[in-house]
């Protein structure tokens, strides 16, 4: 496991939360986040668990903070300018956000996948796989192309792609560029796999074979999915998060539990209005 820090120092405590659950260990937890963009807070006092071996699904309309949200599990709004986070965000029990923590090694911990496929344009198919290998070392005892087959492998994309392997990524169909994105984000091994409407762009047949894609890699990562499509959260997740915006146009936490429980009973009137189709 790569350390998040460039040199050793002694990491906080876990804060005691009830997100937190000792036989079910969450591999990233947000603990009180709230985010603002300049003075526009966006989403406020967020706590959520996401754990290991399962898919957690955010659903919620447009402007309530899902994507906010997901980008704050990675540090990915460092690249914005004039974003600002506060609260924790807890990766294995250390905080991302805490000083000397380098985002570069957060991001190969926690891999992210786009909702538009952006395979990296000037590199063949191998090369796009091979990137992030030839960036962060390739471990020992390994070979770079039996890393990049493993991931492309493990994607379902091999048996597409074998003879095709000088292509350029954009070459491929959509759904393909998708699938050769999340082979990109894997082949680092990282411990959480973030996707933000990942099929969004994609046709229906695409579509399912992402879901099923991302039902086989469940068992070895936290898998986060924002989706503005409610029946594609009641397919392939095991725990759904609602999140509404308020008057305010702040976005927060509304209702969090186990899927089915989620689209049969949930426990909050606007969660259920939203499901029903009563707006959203």
């Amino acid at each position: 496991m790569l350390p998040l820090r460039i040199t050793p120092v002694v990491s906080n405590p876990i804060d005691t939360s009830p997100v937190a659950s000792p036989d079910e260990p969450h591999g990233l937890e947000a603990l009180h986040l709230t985010t603002w963009y300049g003075q526009r807070m966006a989403i406020r006092d967020v706590n959520l668990g996401f754990r290991k071996g399962k898919i957690t699904a955010i659903i919620g309309p447009s402007g309530c903070g899902k994507s906010t949200l997901i980008r704050c599990l990675n540090r990915m709004h460092d690249v914005t300018p004039g974003v600002r986070v506060a609260g924790k965000v807890l990766l294995d029990g250390e905080d991302i956000y805490a000083p000397g923590v380098d985002p570069v090694l957060v991001r190969r911990r926690v891999g992210m996948v786009f909702q538009r496929p952006n395979p990296f344009p000037m590199m063949s198919i191998f090369d796009n796989v091979a990137a992030g290998l030839r960036l962060n070392g390739v471990p020992a005892g390994k070979s770079l192309p039996d890393l990049v087959w493993e991931a492309l492998d493990r994607v379902a994309l091999w048996d597409e792609v074998k003879d095709k392997l000088r292509l350029p990524g954009t070459a491929l169909s959509g759904g393909q560029q998708q699938r050769l994105c999340i082979a990109r984000a894997i082949a680092i091994a990282p411990e959480a796999l973030l996707l933000d409407e990942p099929t969004g762009a994609l046709d229906p047949v695409a579509t399912i074979k992402i879901e099923d894609l991302l039902r086989e890699l469940k068992d070895d990562y936290t898998i986060v999915i924002v989706t503005h499509n409610m029946q594609q959260a009641a397919r392939v997740s095991d725990v759904t998060a609602f999140m509404l915006a308020g008057a305010d146009r702040i976005g927060s936490l509304v209702e969090v539990g186990p899927t089915p429980q989620i689209f049969t009973s949930p426990k909050d009137r606007r969660t259920e209005e939203y499901i029903t189709g009563r707006f959203g």
